[in-house]
């Protein structure tokens, strides 16, 4: 992906969506990375997961948006409990923008 060494997770992404279980769209994101140990009150273990594999896989699927080129990454991911069940996170590079920054992330298989 390009400029992934740069990639940016906001902190409400995580918390607010991928690891809340009173999320309206999240609550079934969340339920699936809890099970592999990431918690809220340690967001940024799920940010570095994702942001690794960012950094280290090649992108599945690149498509242009009214905002930029999107980026899905299928992979294994990097879980606390020591399993690497496969993600697609969703990457977004905004229109004058040097960084994408992260849009969602989901599990690709029932692990």
């Amino acid at each position: 992906m390009p400029n992934a060494e740069a990639a940016v997770v906001e902190k409400e992404k995580i918390v607010g969506y991928l690891l809340s279980a009173t999320h309206r769209y999240g609550a079934n994101k969340a339920r699936f990375f809890i099970q592999f140990g990431f918690r809220a009150g340690a967001w940024e273990r799920l940010a570095h997961a994702l942001l690794d594999q960012a950094r280290r896989s090649e992108v599945t699927r690149t498509r242009q948006t009214g905002f930029g080129p999107r980026y899905e990454i299928d992979a294994k991911l990097s879980c606390p409990d020591g399993r690497h069940p496969m993600v697609r996170s969703v990457w977004q590079m905004d229109d004058g923008k040097i960084a994408p920054r992260l849009i969602t992330a989901y599990p690709l298989e029932d692990t």
